[in-house]
């Protein structure tokens, strides 16, 4: 009688082995670092989860860090919503990260009430491929609706915060990201199983980070422009 095997039982998504990063029960999408994401649990970001990116300043970075994956969304004819950012995004530099403009969806509602019911109500469709929302209120009933939202449906939920805001204890991701020597650097925070790996430092401008998207211009120094909506 053969010994029964166990694979099936290491394979199930919620089992957590040693060292290794937790097993996603969505498929995650590649930030476009391969540095970075082969720290991440699946590969990438988690989709159907909650990801707080913590930012020493506006405009260090944090934009730069997520548009590889915007790009591949867009791209995939998947909608990218962007609720409440410090200013107001510059066009010609998404395109240059390969963002489908066609695609983007920005959304400036004044009160917090009103962004975090435009998120909710963004995750919950079928039609978004990432959620991107500026907010530094840690409104627990608030918070857990949004990852209530974000389970049920595939999309990347993304909350920007300053590094001085109170945790959100329900994020799946939790990133620090800094400046060290021209470069960004990077800090996983909080992941799914695995552990706190040491800071990756990635050049967000010297570069575009994905290298399978047509448009071919350099990358600038940030996707903000310089007025502010507030």
């Amino acid at each position: 009688m053969p010994t029964p095997s166990l694979d099936p039982v290491f394979n199930h998504p919620a089992i957590w082995r040693g060292n290794d990063c937790a097993r996603v029960a969505l498929p995650s999408v590649p930030t476009g670092y391969a540095e970075l994401d082969i720290l991440l649990p699946g590969s990438g970001w988690p989709a159907g989860a909650l990801t707080e990116i913590c930012r020493e300043r506006s405009g260090i970075g944090e934009l730069q860090l997520v548009m590889p994956a915007a790009a591949r969304l867009s791209h995939a004819g998947r909608w990218i919503i962007m609720i409440a950012p410090p200013h107001i995004p510059y066009a010609p530099a998404l395109a240059a990260h390969g963002v489908r403009l066609s695609r983007l969806l920005l959304v400036r509602p004044e009160a917090d009430e009103e962004k975090f019911w435009a998120c909710e109500q963004a995750l919950r469709s079928a039609c978004c491929g990432a959620v991107l929302m500026w907010t530094d209120h840690s409104r627990e009933y608030s918070i857990r609706r949004l990852q209530l939202a974000a389970e049920r449906g595939s999309a990347l939920a993304m909350l920007f915060r300053s590094s001085r805001a109170i945790p959100l204890v329900t994020a799946a991701l939790r990133l620090h990201i800094g400046k060290s020597d021209g470069k960004a650097m990077v800090r996983i925070l909080k992941r799914r199983g695995g552990g706190i790996p040491v800071p990756v430092a990635l050049d967000l401008h010297g570069r575009l980070a994905e290298d399978n998207f047509p448009m071919r211009c350099p990358a600038p120094a940030c996707v903000f422009s310089s007025a502010a909506t507030h």
